[in-house]
């Protein structure tokens, strides 16, 4: 856990722990897989499933354009980084959407 929260805070220094620790309990198994532990801002049907999968289901978004948008606006903010972590992208797509709250 200490390891995303550090991650996370490289991009929001007041990152609450709270807040990384429910979206590490929602990605769950899926972090146990290196593969599917990173986000890869090349793939489009990567980007679909942030979209469908956490955008709209998770953070109840409905406008796909919107989502589309945080989601191009996170991939800027970390292409800085050849590996980029999940819980960190979904922590800044969440922050970007006003919903770190909501989680």
């Amino acid at each position: 856990m200490s390891d995303y929260l550090a991650d996370v805070q490289r991009y929001d220094s007041g990152a609450d722990a709270d807040v990384v620790q429910k979206i590490v309990k929602h990605l769950g198994i899926a972090l146990q897989s290196k593969d599917a532990s990173l986000v890869s801002c090349s793939d489009s049907s990567e980007l679909d499933r942030v979209r469908e999968k956490w955008c709209m289901k998770k953070l109840g978004a409905t406008d796909e354009g919107k989502c589309d948008s945080v989601i191009a606006s996170v991939c800027e903010t970390v292409s800085g980084d050849r590996n980029k972590q999940r819980v960190t992208f979904y922590y800044l797509v969440a922050k970007e959407m006003g919903h770190l709250g909501d989680l």
